[in-house]
């Protein structure tokens, strides 16, 4: 077997010599700069004993090392970022990358809430309300609408959903209709009772007074609820969509309703949620930039290359526990130096996650709590100044 070339106390590092290329073309680490790819080769060999016995790596060793301490930091933070912004990331768009992006609080899950509140409430809400109608028959007061509404459209779409009836009603005549006629009279007693049972366009000869829009909601407001109180003819009650109502009919109309797919309600995947943030596994998180990593992670990426080295190092010598020379073995340390890797970089990447923790925006907030806590209470001790005349 031919001899292998080992560390041969300098490198020229060329696009195409790291496993996956992911910094090649960023001059910071491909460069002659301080943090550039040779440089750290040049400084990990030495720290590993060179010139004084020999390191059996080659310069692409050092360069797989040395991207793969670039990304174990970018992933590092990047899974710090994702969970310190998931809640604000949910059901946003995954086509932008947010690497060295600030992700400002959003309001988008609480809004996504408040809906499903607003759909109980018949305010709002993300599911769509449908209209629907039944001819009441005169002297009969009961009617199952499971029964009698099954062939809906919506049915086929929603087997075995069901409706859910949100709301009843009937337009029965004008209560004004049966006392007033509406086009006779314009005197202003007559006026209001015209406005209150919305009649006042059509009577002849009124002049408007333009009012502020407040006083119409105001005023729709006053109608609607009076609609519903005082002048509805019936009531029920409503059990499982089996509808009774109170006085029984004595005569036949056409009653109304508004109703929903429970099924729309019940679905927790609202719109289309393809290109969406789901969880961490699609947030839009990419490698970072070499060149746009400060001098502090620079420092944490080399002592974790240079941990990595040590531990193909280790794995290099470890092929055989001892070599012979003439009347002695020479014991090899790859075991040590694996075992010292592990832990080195086991403490690193302890001390980089203690550090993001410390940087959540949780930790961030308790931190400006307790600051402002402690100078209030620093200024409750200082004096008031007194003055004398």
């Amino acid at each position: 077997m031919a001899q292998l070339p080992i560390w041969s106390g300098s490198s020229t590092f060329s696009s195409g010599q790291t496993p996956y290329g992911f910094y090649d073309s960023d001059s910071a680490f491909s460069g002659s700069g301080a943090h550039s790819v040779d440089r750290f080769a040049d400084w990990a060999a030495k720290r590993l004993g060179y010139p004084i016995i020999d390191v059996e790596m080659q310069s692409g060793s050092f360069y797989a090392c040395y991207e793969e301490a670039i990304t174990e930091y970018s992933s590092q933070v990047n899974q710090f970022n994702i969970k310190d912004n998931l809640l604000s990331l949910q059901g946003q768009s995954t086509g932008s990358n947010l690497t060295h992006r600030t992700v400002t609080n959003s309001f988008g899950r609480f809004i996504t809430l408040s809906e499903q509140y607003g759909t109980e409430a018949g305010v709002g809400g993300t599911v769509d309300f449908k209209t629907g109608s039944i001819q009441v028959s005169s002297g009969s007061q009961e009617y199952d609408l499971n029964s009698l509404y099954t062939s809906v459209s919506e049915s086929a779409a929603y087997s075995g959903s069901g409706i859910e009836i949100r709301k009843v009603y009937y337009e029965g005549p004008a209560a004004v209709n049966k006392y007033f006629d509406p086009y006779a009279g314009v005197n202003s007693n007559n006026l209001n009772l015209l406005d209150s049972f919305g009649w006042g366009n059509y009577s002849p000869a009124i002049q408007f007074l333009m009012m502020p829009m407040y006083s119409d909601l105001l005023r729709i407001q006053a109608i609607e609820l009076n609609d519903e109180i005082r002048k509805s003819a019936y009531s029920f009650e409503l059990v499982n969509n089996k509808l009774r109502i109170f006085p029984k009919p004595t005569e036949s109309f056409r009653l109304h309703f508004k109703y929903l797919i429970k099924d729309d309600r019940g679905n927790p995947l609202k719109g289309s949620n393809v290109g969406r943030v789901s969880d961490i596994s699609n947030a839009p998180y990419d490698n970072m930039e070499f060149r746009h990593i400060n001098d502090v992670g620079k420092q944490w990426i080399k002592k974790y290359a240079l941990a990595l080295c040590k531990e193909l190092l280790g794995t290099i010598r470890s092929k055989y526990s001892s070599v012979p020379i003439p009347n002695a073995d020479v014991t090899m340390d790859g075991d040590t130096l694996r075992n010292e890797a592990s832990a080195e970089k086991e403490t690193l990447v302890t001390q980089l996650r203690e550090i993001l923790e410390q940087t959540s925006r949780k930790a961030m907030m308790e931190a400006e709590r307790d600051e402002s806590e402690a100078l209030q209470e620093k200024l409750q001790k200082v004096p008031y100044p007194i003055y004398i005349g």
